[in-house]
């Protein structure tokens, strides 16, 4: 279960781990409805059969973005929420690096680390997470990224 804290209480947390999500599968279902929503059916992605042929991965892989976009997915299990919380919206990347493939049917996690907290107007926050996908069992990052997000809160 995610804790609550106060809006002020994120200051105190800059620099520190925020927590490991749990391990998360992203197998050849999910990248296919990827690629299918997206547009991106790059056969290293959508064909196995010419993955394992003709890729210099041996099979296909998930897409850099798909692995992105679970971020949310696995911050839900892991980061405060904002007592009072509005709204929490994605403010963007001021850094992102795909390091390693991801292959298909293979566990994904992420650590967070907040690296910085920013009180905007009454009621708003800009925080910046450092994010590092971890694939299990891999020797590198799937991606390092500076996340930014902005929550919106009832002051107390």
């Amino acid at each position: 279960m995610t804790r609550e804290i106060a809006a002020q209480d994120w200051m105190a947390l800059i620099g520190q781990e925020l927590g490991t999500s749990p391990w998360v599968a992203l197998d050849q279902g999910l990248i296919d409805a990827f690629a299918q929503v997206t547009g991106d059916d790059q056969f290293i992605h959508v064909d196995p059969v010419r993955a394992k042929a003709e890729s210099p991965y041996g099979g296909t892989v998930a897409h850099g973005f798909l692995t992105l976009s679970m971020l949310p997915v696995m911050a839900r299990a892991v980061l405060p929420q904002t007592r009072g919380l509005r709204a929490r919206v994605n403010y963007g990347f001021d850094k992102i690096r795909f390091l390693a493939p991801v292959p298909a049917g293979a566990r994904i996690r992420a650590h967070f680390r907040l690296l910085a907290a920013e009180a905007r107007a009454a009621g708003e926050l800009t925080l910046k997470y450092g994010v590092t996908v971890e694939i299990e069992h891999g020797a590198r990052p799937a991606l390092v990224a500076e996340w930014l997000s902005r929550v919106h809160f009832t002051p107390e």
